[in-house]
């Protein structure tokens, strides 16, 4: 953490310097001991020497979560036993998952590379940590790093009830509060509603999903702290995270070489939209070079005045297959939909929603409201109105419809935002 704190902090050039050293030895190491890239190079007709700086990756395929499944023996590193490495799984939230191959010093540059992330946003080495996770993520903490007693992590399911969790977190007290983003959505309404005052971290992390400006302030407006926002992934730990500037997300350069590529595979401009590819610079067990993680996001050439010269990102603007396409051939963000959502004259009155694109032009609105201060019928009149009007599109059919819940995904996640459309190509 010493040593990625100060590179954190390196000139640019001395930044690139480090990038291009580690690029240039996993692309060797991994032409030498992973059969799965061995071949590919060799139908390129090229080599590692061919590979020099980071403009040099684009001479190599982008490599997607299918062809890890179907490669999955021959992308592991011939210098390690499968059986020996730590297996992680991605949440399977838009299908199949993912399992994904680490040895233990990976695992500990990861850890290292999240805390560093929340050091940026003020947290100390003693602060009681509660993070909002699923089961699959408790135990990663070492027994060493539990005995020391630095950075810790008290986990807390987010499969237990709201009530439960605010039982569990007013006992714990804790000083760094931290998780899924829309389990902290839906802990912050609860916390609002039963006007609970005894919950009061210094500051609130959120990640591992997407969720907009507003939700991030009505957090911040519930708990009275500042909310920081954590782009992250199975495959990679985090990737991009707010510090206390609160400028844009620093990119783990020194870890990572995101490239944002439009439809063509070119990269996109500054302030444009492309689709995250990612090449590691620490993966050795099994190698991910130019992976395409799914995200759309927007790539900055602003500076950061923290000090820090890594790169920033603007933000993430969801999953590429969680894409919006409407019949006159516009492509929206979920973000466009829950931000419609939000200037909704009625939206104080409902408690969760999901928006699910059953085709083109035909969407489920599932709504749960907090009660039966509006009748049903003219909340279907005046929401449906609504969106047409925000999307300009007269022939799209929103479906109301009023439930008792609605259930979070399998990972824990609280989807608002699905299109059915995507999976059915």
């Amino acid at each position: 953490m010493y040593r990625m704190n100060r590179q954190a902090h390196w000139n640019p050039r001395k930044l690139e310097e480090c990038q291009i050293k580690r690029l240039n030895r996993v692309i060797r190491y991994a032409y030498d001991n992973v059969p799965f890239y061995n071949r590919r190079f060799k139908e390129l007709g090229i080599g590692p020497e061919d590979i020099k700086k980071k403009d040099d990756l684009n001479k190599l395929p982008i490599i997607r979560k299918n062809d890890i499944r179907g490669n999955r023996g021959e992308i592991i590193s011939k210098d390690f036993e499968i059986n020996r490495l730590r297996k992680l799984s991605t949440s399977g939230s838009t299908g199949e998952p993912l399992f994904l191959y680490v040895c233990e010093s990976e695992m500990e540059f990861r850890k290292a590379k999240h805390i560093r992330a929340n050091m940026s946003c003020g947290q100390r080495p003693r602060d009681k940590w509660v993070t909002l996770t699923g089961p699959q993520h408790f135990g990663k903490t070492s027994r060493l790093q539990r005995l020391v007693g630095l950075y810790v992590p008290t986990p807390v399911s987010v499969f237990n009830g709201v009530s439960t969790q605010i039982s569990i977190l007013e006992k714990l007290k804790p000083e760094v509060l931290d998780g899924y983003s829309s389990s902290l959505l839906l802990l912050a309404k609860e916390v609002e509603k039963q006007n609970i005052k005894t919950i009061k971290p210094r500051f609130i992390i959120g990640g591992a999903e997407f969720i907009d400006t507003y939700c991030q302030k009505y957090i911040e407006k519930v708990f009275g702290v500042k909310f920081f926002d954590q782009y992250s992934s199975v495959e990679f730990e985090r990737m991009a995270w707010q510090c206390s500037e609160q400028r844009g997300y620093h990119i783990d350069a020194d870890a990572l070489i995101l490239q944002f590529l439009d439809k063509n595979g070119e990269e996109v401009s500054p302030g444009e939209s492309g689709e995250i590819v990612c090449t590691s610079l620490f993966n050795y067990a099994m190698p991910l070079i130019r992976y395409a993680i799914g995200d759309i996001g927007i790539p900055s050439d602003e500076t950061c005045e923290c000090g820090r010269t890594l790169p920033l990102m603007q933000m993430v603007e969801g999953r590429k297959d969680s894409l919006l396409f409407l019949p006159n051939g516009r492509v929206l963000s979920p973000r466009a939909f829950t931000i419609a959502m939000h200037e909704f004259k009625f939206y104080d009155f409902i408690e969760k929603f999901r928006i699910i694109q059953k085709e083109l032009d035909a969407f489920e609105v599932n709504l749960k409201m907090k009660g039966n201060v509006i009748e049903e019928d003219v909340m279907k009149m005046e929401l449906s109105a609504h969106l047409k009007t925000i999307f300009s599109f007269d022939d799209l059919r929103f479906e109301i419809k009023f439930v008792e819940d609605i259930p979070l995904d399998k990972s824990g996640k609280l989807m608002a935002v699905i299109s059915e459309v995507n999976s059915k190509k």
